[in-house]
């Protein structure tokens, strides 16, 4: 069996797209023909909900994964949008931090579960909480890369130096491998010269690691969740849905120029 990639989509501040991009990605990714699987790690359950999992539907989910015996594919449930599964989360998760604080090997819970006990899907998305936590760390630890919404708004590169400064810890205790798939500037408006600012400074500071895609602010974007579904499905010609589209592509790109030069 091939194995998946996996995906942490991660920033400790709330907020920047965490959710609207896992969604959206994920379901970009499905339309391209990858078997995708989002982990909802965030107690709050949007991305189940934004995928169409009534909360009456969550009898397992994602605490289950990190903390039971139950594999992936055991928890993880359909979506409306082919190709494309989701592990729900329920206010359950909202214990699993503590009870983690007390467990052996702590921080390696979710990986034994996705690496150990690997499923049939070529992308795995995790949804993380808003904040560094020990189910951020989970997600960090169990993944090859790491995607990071960043908000084009004013302290943005200030919020992100401290999730840097996380993945370098987990880097050298945990996971060696663990590299940074690319920064996506969300909630971005070019009529704004303070987004274009902080474009101006991502890229200055990080280069190449910011994606070419940016997120727009777009209404409909905002209000496909409220109709459990993602923006590609809700409406495909709207500029949300074009920029997750691109997105997507960019990502595939990388992958196959990474397998390339590998292969060299």
């Amino acid at each position: 069996m091939k194995k998946a990639q996996i995906v942490s989509i991660a920033n400790q501040k709330g907020g920047v797209g965490k959710t609207t991009t896992a969604i959206n990605l994920g379901a970009a990714l499905a339309m391209r023909g990858c078997r995708i699987l989002v982990v909802d790690l965030d107690p709050q359950g949007n991305a189940s909900t934004g995928l169409g999992i009534e909360r009456s539907a969550r009898a397992r989910t994602a605490y289950d994964l990190l903390l039971g015996s139950d594999s992936a594919e055991a928890v993880a449930r359909p979506t409306d949008v082919e190709n494309l599964h989701i592990v729900p989360a329920t206010m359950d998760l909202s214990s699993a931090d503590a009870e983690l604080m007390s467990a052996a090997r702590r921080v390696h819970h979710l990986r034994n579960a996705l690496r150990h006990r690997p499923a049939p899907y070529d992308f795995v998305l995790i949804d993380c909480p808003p904040s560094l936590n020990l189910l951020t760390i989970n997600a960090l630890v169990a993944s090859d890369s790491l995607i990071v919404p960043l908000q084009a708004e004013f302290f943005a590169l200030e919020g992100l130096s401290q999730l840097l400064l996380t993945v370098r810890e987990v880097r050298e205790t945990a996971n060696a491998d663990l590299r940074i798939e690319g920064i996506v500037l969300t909630m971005f408006d070019k009529r704004n010269n303070l987004c274009i600012q902080v474009e101006e400074d991502a890229r200055a500071n990080l280069g190449d690691l910011v994606f070419q895609t940016k997120i727009p602010r777009n209404v409909r974007l905002s209000e496909a969740p409220s109709y459990a579904m993602p923006v590609l499905n809700y409406d495909p010609t709207s500029r949300g849905a074009v920029a997750y589209r691109a997105l997507a592509s960019e990502i595939l790109e990388r992958h196959i120029t990474r397998k390339e030069a590998a292969s060299v």
